[in-house]
């Protein structure tokens, strides 16, 4: 049986999923044997869904604020290229999971580095939370040249894991989401 780089990371992927799964079922449990808010409960109040998703936008907006640009010695924060207002969270209850859409603003429209960027942002986010989300990164509308095509590689999970497979690439989306010491 011969397996691809591609179906490699799928299972990597399923079984990084199922850890998860294992970790929120045995360690993040409170005392009456419940699991904590990692995930939607069915019998929430609505006003304890929205404080656990306004919860969810703050720490998305935590992970990634630190994120380093690549070619300045600067913070994405620093350089306004993430903002508060970017990261939107939406609580799909009946689904049992997040919708999250982080927006990014590009220092100039033709930033040679936005694909870059936006990879940072969606690794960075992914090794940072346990809540079950669907994850969307865009750049800010009219804020890049090629916008639509950027868009579609940052979403696209088989091109995210394609470019984690560079190694060079792989280093450089490392330095920056490395946390400062």
């Amino acid at each position: 049986m011969i397996l691809t780089i591609s179906s490699l990371l799928m299972m990597f992927a399923n079984l990084m999923q199922q850890t998860k799964k294992i970790i929120q079922e045995k360690y993040l449990k409170n005392d009456s044997g419940n699991t904590t808010a990692t995930t939607i409960e069915i019998d929430a109040t609505d006003e304890q869904l929205e404080e656990k998703t306004q919860e969810l936008k703050d720490q998305i907006f935590d992970i990634i604020r630190t994120i380093r640009d690549p070619e300045k010695p600067a913070t994405l924060e620093d350089l306004n290229v993430v903002y508060e207002n970017g990261v939107e969270v939406i609580n799909q209850r009946n689904l049992k999971l997040y919708t999250v859409r982080i927006e990014f603003n590009p220092t100039v429209p033709h930033c040679s580095l936005a694909t870059l960027i936006g990879l940072s942002i969606r690794i960075k986010v992914i090794r940072s939370i346990l809540e079950n989300v669907k994850l969307d990164i865009y750049i800010k509308e009219g804020a890049h040249t090629t916008e639509e095509e950027i868009n579609k590689q940052i979403n696209d999970k088989e091109r995210v894991a394609a470019a984690m497979e560079n190694p060079s690439l792989r280093d450089v989306v490392e330095k920056c989401i490395k946390e400062e010491e």
